[in-house]
């Protein structure tokens, strides 16, 4: 598995790179396919916080988990990488199983109505994070929903090829957001 270790407020550590990169390469048995990994190491006060983001083998799986020691913040992004793999494997494989022959895809969900707008706290800090657009269909973002903690997915719709967002509601529902047109 391809791996970049990233440190963040933290000094660079060939030991945890080492670490990190010989957990991941023992998670190359469950997926099929080549995969890349992104690691972000960083610390805030006292907390130290691993987040691992790995794409490929029709997987886009984030994890983040913190703890007051980095080994162990690792080790228990590693436990939680590893059953969302198996977990979204398990779901790919009874997905093939089902009839080919049927339109499965779900209704989309409605669209927020245009009177919701977000909130800005004042002195918020703003993050900016690049993003890669999977093309995949509704029903497969829908899984990835599943696996993610995060409360929005953005995705290349690969029946319209257009860029559409998946995102929970307060409700617990998911909504999607595609363009008009």
């Amino acid at each position: 598995m391809q791996t970049s270790v990233t440190f963040k407020n933290l000094d660079p550590s060939d030991h945890l790179k080492s670490y990190v990169s010989s957990k991941l390469d023992r998670m190359d048995k469950l997926l099929d396919n080549p995969a890349e990994a992104q690691v972000v190491l960083s610390v805030e006060k006292i907390r130290h916080i691993a987040e691992i983001r790995v794409t490929g083998d029709r997987l886009n799986i984030v994890c983040r988990e913190k703890s007051n020691d980095m080994y162990s913040s690792i080790d228990l992004a590693l436990d939680k990488l590893e059953k969302q793999i198996k977990k979204q494997k398990a779901k790919i494989k009874n997905h093939r199983q089902g009839g080919r022959g049927e339109d499965r895809s779900p209704e989309p969900a409605a669209m927020p109505s245009g009177d919701e707008s977000p909130e800005e706290a004042p002195g918020a800090s703003v993050i900016v994070q690049n993003l890669e657009y999977k093309p995949m269909d509704v029903e497969e973002a829908i899984m990835q929903m599943d696996l993610i903690s995060d409360n929005f997915l953005v995705f290349r719709n690969a029946r319209t090829n257009q860029i559409n967002v998946l995102y929970r509601r307060n409700d617990g529902d998911l909504g999607l957001i595609q363009p008009l047109g």
